[in-house]
């Protein structure tokens, strides 16, 4: 009669796997960004600015004299329009500004300057008429163009402090300031994720699960950053 023999990891042998297995694991989250992924989706703790020391920037400027500074206002302005909880659709507006309950990515930032004092239908179409020549050709209609990332990129290039586009520099992001994409823009905000990356205020689609959201670390297409004085 036989016996199967029976082979047992010792100890040290199953630390030296399990240690393998660990390994591996963060490896793969650090190669495909996993950790930012799952914050995408469910969010995680934020910090502040002075949890990595860096000041608060206060905007000299209190366009719509309120006693706020532009800064914060623009800030509160954002929060203050996605806590509506527009739904996102791209529709035309006769008078410019969505009046029922939809909007797109572009609405935030509108919405958030005009908190400020700053109503971006009447300067983006003014600034259109002065510079032309920058624009896309397919301009013209004051209520439509303030509403198109191409249109306010330029904008804002002629008007606003254009800053880093290095999410590393963290001390050169403050709550308040515009971040541009290719084809999207949004708000940064004041929260900052472990890594002293902050968050971002938007409205990127119809399925996006917050409004305020750790993406910056997810795009490898910022082709702007700009804080309005």
């Amino acid at each position: 009669m036989s016996t199967k023999k029976h082979y047992y990891l010792k100890t040290p042998g199953k630390i030296l796997i399990a240690a393998a297995v660990l390994g591996l694991v963060i490896a793969i989250c650090r190669i495909f960004n996993l950790g930012a992924v799952f914050r995408y989706f469910f969010g995680g703790a934020t910090y502040s600015n002075a949890d990595f020391g860096i000041a608060d920037y206060i905007s000299p400027v209190d366009r719509d004299g309120d006693g706020i500074d532009d800064q914060s206002d623009i800030l509160a302005g954002a929060r203050a329009y996605v806590s509506t909880k527009p739904k996102y659709e791209s529709r035309y507006y006769k008078g410019g500004y969505p009046d029922d309950g939809y909007g797109v990515c572009t609405d935030v930032v509108a919405q958030a300057l005009k908190a400020a004092g700053y109503d971006l239908m009447e300067l983006v179409s003014a600034d259109i008429e002065r510079n032309r020549s920058d624009y896309d050709a397919d301009v013209g209609d004051r209520n439509i163009d303030f509403r198109r990332v191409r249109n306010l990129i330029v904008y804002f290039r002629h008007t606003a402090k254009e800053l880093t586009t290095d999410i590393g520099e963290i001390g050169e992001w403050q709550g308040g300031d515009i971040v541009v994409f290719e084809g999207h823009i949004g708000i940064v905000s004041d929260r900052r994720n472990k890594n002293g990356t902050p968050l971002v205020i938007h409205h990127g689609s119809s399925n996006q699960p917050h409004y305020e959201q750790d993406i910056l670390e997810l795009r490898d297409d910022i082709v702007g950053h700009f804080r309005v004085t």
